[in-house]
């Protein structure tokens, strides 16, 4: 990574106009493609957009650098409302900060007086008194011909003409030479790596070029938007703050308040009030907000792939490398390295560190707070998701996913018993805490479609239902999640606690016979424990239907197969599932999964 760096620093006088160079070429080459779709060949197409970007270019450069010296030759006249403004800033005389400022002012200048006049003595002193010369100033002659009147003009901006040129040179190649340079890359990668190299050209291709497009856009637009209120406010020369607007967005979050600077500043110079130059500032505001919460995300903000810290970071990065343009370049060269970091699994870490992407699942990141035993968060993480989803997806999407992970853990004895017991007890409240606040008029779970009409589950009303932990705590949690849900539909639904599983086949004999047993039981070991109980009640109970909810259970054949046949009559994986099964075949029979005396009695009575 040092050497790496150390080459971006060493070669930028090569790699700065490559670098722009190629981001010309994303911007350009959809421009460049609608050509040749007119028929007109791949070279006169790049010329002709070439000719018509840096012409285009060059004309508003050449208009604003006039209007920028006519602002340095009307300065003088601006020298009186500028003093104005000054004076009316100053701090009023009698007051205690002016009489500090006084104070520092005179002890500054005694210090000052004292010191020049002990270096005087003592240069008098060594210099034997001699009497002190005149410093000579030379005065600059004017230039004696043309050609060096044009040097010392032309001088300064060589830099800027040399940098221009090999630009357009390298996007000149880079536009007419495409399908080479991808070909060359790929062969770079090696043939092996067709699918993955292909993959990535086309994302870096796609989501740059879009991005670059949608930001010159947006960013053309506000100089437009900015300079048309600007003339409407009344402040001279148009065009170079709307340009200015247009171009400093493009540095990341500082570009915008510098734009807005110059025209206030112009402001408070022409006018004699402060009315302007506050109708500026409102209007910066106004329009950056309305741009930068409203129409760049809408557009834009979900392409570039590049989290708000790594933009802040990125932007500071390129800067110190490369100056104002890498200030500029800043957000397209992060969006390559995330790119690569993608794709190439020895850069995977840029993409984590760069991207925008969560980082964490939300079910992880909310066990991971429990881990830390910052159930606020946690439950803070709960309610933003509960907000935009129903209280059953957020069981089997979120809650679920947490306990099986928190089982895992246990079970491999890499849980303490103080953490393992604040993240049951933490889970256990706030399902009880849901439980209690479950309006009637929201979903439970998050249908594929809104134009999808909401499933009836008025059928199961009336059905009586025992939900039974398999084995321990985080099961007793998840029964209670299910007597939730079922509830909510209408059943009379109740769920035991692990206290109560010895006294198991009492309490379903002395109570109501409920129609259906739901086994809760959660991984690694739920196959195991649900078949044991599942067991237990069929010996006892024949005719019950058994229903065992293997909750976040990923491959359900295989525990179809530890189950064996013949023990449960049907089995779920997430509750939205079991809901779903149990109302459909409530919905298709007279009865939901009749037994077997049902059965013996419609034959009986010849039904």
């Amino acid at each position: 990574m040092v050497v790496v760096i150390a080459g971006l620093y060493l070669g930028r006088q090569v790699l700065i106009p490559f670098a722009l160079a190629v981001v010309l070429a994303f911007l350009l080459s959809p421009i460049v493609d609608i050509l040749q779709k007119c028929r007109l060949g791949r070279v006169p197409a790049v010329l002709v957009v070439l000719l018509l970007a840096f012409f285009l270019a060059g004309s508003i450069g050449w208009i604003v650098t006039g209007q920028l010296m006519d602002i340095v030759e009307q300065f003088p006249n601006y020298r009186t409302n500028i003093h104005e403004k000054i004076q009316s800033l100053r701090i009023p005389d009698g007051s205690r900060l002016k009489s500090a400022s006084n104070t520092v002012s005179e002890l500054s200048a005694e210090l000052s007086d004292a010191s020049e006049s002990a270096a005087d003595k003592a240069a008098d002193k060594k210099a034997g008194k001699a009497p002190r010369r005149p410093i000579a100033v030379q005065v600059a002659q004017p230039a004696s011909n043309a050609s060096e009147y044009v040097r010392a003009v032309v001088g300064p901006l060589t830099g800027i003409l040399e940098t221009s040129a090999v630009v357009i040179v390298f996007t000149l190649f880079i536009l007419v030479k495409r399908e080479d340079l991808r070909n060359r890359v790929i062969r770079l990668a090696g043939q092996n790596q067709l699918n993955v190299v292909t993959q990535a050209l086309d994302d870096a291709s796609r989501r740059l070029s879009r991005y670059l497009l949608f930001q010159f856009v947006v960013n053309i637009s506000y100089g437009a938007i900015f300079g048309c209120f600007v003339y409407w406010i009344g402040i001279p020369h148009v065009l170079l703050w709307g340009v200015l607007a247009g171009l400093l967005r493009f540095i990341p979050y500082v570009g915008t308040p510098i734009a807005a600077a110059f025209p206030i500043a112009m402001a408070l110079a022409v006018f004699p009030g402060w009315h302007q130059a506050a109708l500026v500032l409102v209007t910066f505001i106004i329009l950056e907000l309305v741009v930068a919460n409203l129409l760049e995300p809408w557009l834009y903000g979900s392409h570039t792939g590049i989290s708000s810290l790594a933009i802040l970071v990125a932007a500071v990065f390129w800067s110190v490398l490369w100056g104002p343009v890498g200030l500029i370049l800043s957000t397209p060269l992060t969006v390559c390295l995330i790119l690569m970091g993608r794709y190439v699994p020895q850069l995977s870490f840029l993409e984590v560190l760069l991207g925008d992407e969560a980082v964490l699942p939300l079910q992880a990141l909310f066990y991971q707070r429990l881990l830390a035993l910052d159930d606020d968060e946690a439950t803070e993480i709960a309610e933003r998701y509960l907000r935009d989803n129903p209280t059953g997806t957020f069981y089997d999407s979120v809650l679920i996913p947490a306990l099986t992970m928190a089982e895992q853990d246990r079970h491999l004895n890499s849980l303490e018993t103080r953490t393992a017991t604040f993240v049951i007890q933490s889970t256990r409240e706030l399902v009880e805490d849901l439980g209690e606040r479950l309006a009637e008029g929201k979903l439970l779970f998050t249908r594929e479609s809104e134009e999808q009409t909401p499933p009836d589950f008025s059928a199961l009303s009336g059905l009586r239902v025992v939900c039974i932990p398999a084995a321990d705590e985080a099961d007793e949690i998840a029964a209670m999640m299910a007597e939730q849900l079922l509830r909510r539909l209408g059943c009379d639904a109740r769920s035991l606690t692990i206290a109560n599983r010895p006294n198991l086949v009492n309490d379903l004999a002395t109570e109501t016979r409920p129609h259906i047993a739901m086994i809760s039981a959660l991984p690694p070991f739920a196959a195991g424990q649900a078949r044991s109980l599942c067991r237990l009640l069929r010996q006892r109970y024949p005719e019950m239907k058994i229903v065992i909810g293997l909750w976040g259970v990923e491959s359900i054949a295989k525990a179809q197969e530890r189950l064996g046949t013949g023990c449960t009559d049907l089995i779920v994986t997430t509750f939205q599932e079991a809901i779903n099964l149990l109302a459909d075949r409530k919905r298709s029979t007279t009865a939901l999964l009749p037994s077997r005396s049902e059965i013996r009695e419609t034959i009986a009575a010849g039904d």
